[in-house]
């Protein structure tokens, strides 16, 4: 039972990593998952990340529902708003975050993968966010990014029924990016990750900031956000390689500087 990363050629791999559970998380492994997710966002040296779960069957069921609905916590616990942050709970990680979904994506692995920028799902994969039939909702932001992402009947529907959805249906609503055979899905968001890691990372960074930011802000804010961060870019070392390396034909050297 752990939570498992992996940091190579600047692509950090996390591995929910209780099988035997359909890889749903009790209090320590949302606590290790926390400390993952700083990690990629602190790292320099990493430039993307890929969150997959152990075995064939299971992404995530998210939450083990047996040791977190009897636990009520604490006002003191409640107002500690900073404290275990998650992707999806809402530490800022602008590093890109890749999901590759290989079988139940439910409650919580749902509300994950809503938080993750490119999607690969298994042909068998399932998603759906069922907490209502269980007295709750979809919480760490179930609720707020399913209507941003989907049709707002879609999403409804979802949020209000339960019910699930498998993996065509999904890529037919723009919900994941690509349905391949389980045995590619990792090939797949590795692929994804190797064409993210071999651009500019500062820029990849505030391209993404810009995108996710651009939903709290009016157009004329957003548009000054770009004009700013764009001037700090054409500064960087890494504005002069990839200059450079145009003009020379040849891959650029990237260094995040």
């Amino acid at each position: 039972m752990s939570i498992d990363c992996v940091v190579e050629d600047g692509i950090a791999t996390i591995t929910m990593n209780r099988p035997e559970r359909l890889n749903a998380m009790d209090a320590a492994h949302y606590q290790a998952l926390s400390d993952a997710w700083i990690m990629v966002r602190d790292d320099p040296a990493i430039r993307v990340a890929i969150i997959t779960g152990a075995g064939e069957r299971s992404f995530t069921t998210g939450a083990d529902l047996k040791s977190f609905i009897p636990a009520l916590p604490s006002v003191a616990e409640l107002l500690l708003t900073q404290a275990g942050q998650l992707l999806n709970r809402g530490l800022e990680v602008w590093k890109p975050v890749i999901a590759a979904v290989n079988g139940y994506c439910v409650g919580g692995g749902m509300t994950l993968m809503l938080a993750a920028d490119i999607r690969v799902a298994a042909e068998h994969a399932t998603f759906g966010v069922a907490e209502v039939k269980r007295g709750v909702f979809p919480a760490n932001g179930g609720t707020q990014r399913i209507v941003h992402q989907l049709p707002h009947a879609i999403a409804m529907e979802l949020l209000l029924t339960g019910d699930s959805i498998d993996a065509a249906t999904a890529a037919r609503w723009g919900l994941v990016n690509k349905v391949v055979p389980a045995a590619d899905v990792m090939t797949t968001a590795l692929a994804y990750a190797k064409r993210i890691a071999a651009n500019a990372p500062l820029a990849v960074q505030a391209a993404k900031e810009l995108a996710i930011r651009s939903m709290d802000v009016d157009l004329a804010t957003g548009l000054r956000f770009e004009q700013l961060m764009l001037r700090i870019l054409q500064g960087t070392d890494d504005v002069r390689e990839g200059t450079t390396a145009f003009a020379e034909k040849r891959p650029p050297r990237f260094t995040g500087r």
